[in-house]
């Protein structure tokens, strides 16, 4: 991929070389690695795999800048935050093609990704966190301050290695923290660049990315030095950091898997309706935590929705992401596709009814998964229960409303979903008794950086976003101050 240069206050970014950026400086390693383009098998540049040493050097640097960055003011926080977005902003053809490269992202997908980042820190930097005041007399003051935590850890995934890393640097530094990034193996590319472009407009040790391996996310967990945890993954490894943690008490914010649910009432606009779902449900090919999961549609439109949505997915194009016209690129790495092809074994296996799709073409190069629509499984059958983070997608009848919610509550997840129909008292009826995080009506994946998202039961700790995201990058301290008369 050729180089990206830009000229007078825009910072100069090569996105052919990637180093790790520790306090400023970019630092390579003994030993490297390499990521893989999941729609061509190819292999992408050499990346640094860190070693303790490294991190225990981030690490240094990080509680070094944290003792002058926590004391600097919102304001010049805030300016520094803008600077970073609007280098991002300046160099968002290079970062969108490389998303692409590294995670197959189709590029109209990676575009939104890219800006959304920008939007993001433009967002966080107009949240004010002030102190709450719980009493002010003659003879005392009540207080609740939120004071910065310290060094921040961050764990992307490598289905939003963008979004999802921005939405942890931003709140963090916002808010007086000094981080350390860890992206995914997977997809380490543009988590490098941000912090090096990063590293034009903060202190050293403020913002700093390590790419590793399989052993620096462990690392990172147990270390003394850092303060907090961000991660954001699978729920089998977000039980595994929570164990971690423990040892050193530091704060947590966990966001993990998801199986949203979809309830489609009869009332509903079912070509327009079933169009949405489908984009929804098979956005970025089916991996993302917040994707449609499981739909739901009231038995007397049960055929018809199901039409419409065979109809629609049909009309989506499957290729490489670099072609714009394209929806759904590959599965981003070899190990999330031998993942989802082992559900496609049990369509024969439990002879499950498949609508659209169900076969997979072994004879095409890269990790290309047909979207595939299961027609009424079984609602204890894997498609139903498990997260496939693919483009295969169980779709069931129901009658009652006691039925449905009943149905739909039936996971140990509970990070998002919706409810669809034309009878608004009828939707948030619903609504209101469906355990997740977040519940949307008449839409799905509707988030903001403004407004707090977490999840229920197994799907996480805390929330990212809007004010209680800040807080949640803070200490929470009350002081209560007696007067002297």
């Amino acid at each position: 991929m050729a180089a990206v240069t830009t000229n007078g206050s825009k910072a100069t970014l090569d996105f052919t070389t990637f180093k790790n950026i520790i306090n400023n400086e970019l630092v390579d390693t003994v030993k490297h690695h390499y990521g893989i383009n999941p729609a061509t098998l190819e292999k992408l540049p050499n990346v640094p795999i860190a070693n303790k040493v490294d991190l225990d050097n981030a690490v240094k640097a990080a509680r070094a800048a944290f003792e002058k960055w926590r004391n600097v003011s919102r304001e010049e926080r805030n300016a520094a935050v803008l600077k970073f977005a609007d280098l991002i902003e300046a160099n968002a053809d290079g970062f969108t093609k490389l998303l692409t490269l590294e995670q197959g992202k189709p590029t109209p997908q990676a575009t939104f990704e890219v800006g959304g980042c920008v939007t993001w820190l433009r967002a966080l930097s107009q949240i004010k966190v002030d102190d709450e005041v719980f009493e002010d007399t003659t003879e005392r003051k009540v207080v609740t301050r939120f004071t910065p935590i310290g060094v921040v850890g961050a764990i992307v995934p490598w289905n939003f290695p963008c979004l999802l890393n921005i939405g942890k640097i931003g709140p963090a530094v916002l808010m007086g923290n000094t981080i350390i990034v860890k992206p995914s193996p997977f997809t380490p590319y543009t988590a490098l660049k941000f912090a090096e472009l990063a590293s034009k407009c903060f202190p050293p040790g403020v913002v700093q990315a390590l790419s590793g391996d399989d052993n620096l996310g462990p690392w990172m967990t147990a270390i003394e030095g850092i303060d907090k945890i961000s991660f954001t993954g699978s729920t089998v490894t977000g039980k595994k950091v929570a164990a971690s943690v423990a040892a050193t008490m530091k704060r947590l914010t966990l966001e993990l898997g998801g199986k949203d649910p979809a309830i489609i009432c009869a009332s509903v606009d079912i070509p327009k309706v079933a169009a949405e779902v489908c984009t929804y449900a098979f956005l970025n090919s089916g991996q993302v935590c917040l994707a449609i999961k499981r739909v739901y549609i009231h038995s007397s439109i049960y055929a018809a929705f199901r039409d419409a949505m065979v109809k629609y997915t049909k009309a989506l194009k499957i290729g490489n992401g670099l072609d714009e016209n394209v929806f759904f690129g590959p599965i981003q790495n070899e190990m999330q596709y031998k993942k989802v092809r082992s559900l496609f074994d049990d369509i024969a296996k439990e002879k499950w009814k498949v609508a659209v799709g169900g076969t997979i073409d072994t004879d095409i190069t890269g990790y290309f998964i047909n979207p595939t629509i299961v027609d009424n499984p079984s609602d204890e059958s894997r498609i139903v229960k498990e997260e496939p983070f693919g483009p295969i997608l169980p779709i069931l009848s129901w009658d009652t409303e006691e039925e449905v919610i009943k149905r739909a509550n039936a996971s140990e997840l509970g990070l998002g979903a919706s409810v669809w129909s034309n009878d608004m008292e009828e939707a948030e009826r619903i609504g209101n008794q469906i355990e997740a995080g977040t519940v949307w009506i008449n839409t799905h994946f509707d988030v903001s950086p403004v407004i707090p998202f977490g999840g229920h039961k197994q799907s996480g700790l805390g929330v990212e976003g809007g004010v209680a995201g800040m807080k949640g990058m803070c200490n929470q301290q009350t002081l209560n101050i007696h007067k002297i008369k």
